[in-house]
């Protein structure tokens, strides 16, 4: 690490402490030639994410397209834009946690199981373009999944 004051590249740590919520750590160092303190954080450089599309096409993974995808089903639906955000975060942090690239079908169904703890209507707004629905038919199936639910078992 060069001082910032005379470009020596000889230092020292004087306090190391974790920093932003523990995703870095902030070093107070002294510069053994001038005796000038400074301040660095260090951060973890995080990997690239691909997405293969259906086309098998490869582009970066996009977080402003989950968050704008999201927003369009949640259009008049009692759902806050933090919360949006807060989605869009778990579906990248969850493609990020597989280690490798995603295909764009697994970041659409991340997306849906989020929606459906969520808002139900934002869920199958979500589902219609994504699955792409042609018929009612296909909402009422899509209803259906969504609501159908199992008795428990007895313990007989």
């Amino acid at each position: 690490m060069k001082c910032p004051f005379c470009a020596a590249d000889d230092d020292r740590v004087v306090d190391s402490r974790l920093a932003e919520d523990g995703i870095a750590i902030r070093r107070r160092r002294e510069c053994a030639s001038c005796a000038q303190r400074y301040t660095t954080f260090e951060r973890i450089e995080e990997v690239g994410l691909y997405v293969t599309k259906r086309s098998g096409e490869r582009e970066p993974f996009d977080r402003d397209k989950i968050v704008r995808g999201l927003r369009s089903a949640c259009k008049n639906r009692p759902v806050e834009e933090s919360t949006i955000f807060s989605v869009a975060t778990a579906v990248e942090e969850s493609m990020r946690l597989l280690g490798r690239d995603v295909t764009s079908e697994e970041v659409g169904l991340a997306t849906l199981e989020e929606l459906r703890s969520l808002d139900d209507v934002a869920y199958v707004r979500f589902a219609s373009v994504y699955k792409g629905f042609e018929e009612a038919d296909d909402f009422a199936r899509e209803i259906r999944m969504l609501v159908k639910t199992t008795a428990p078992k007895s313990k007989a």
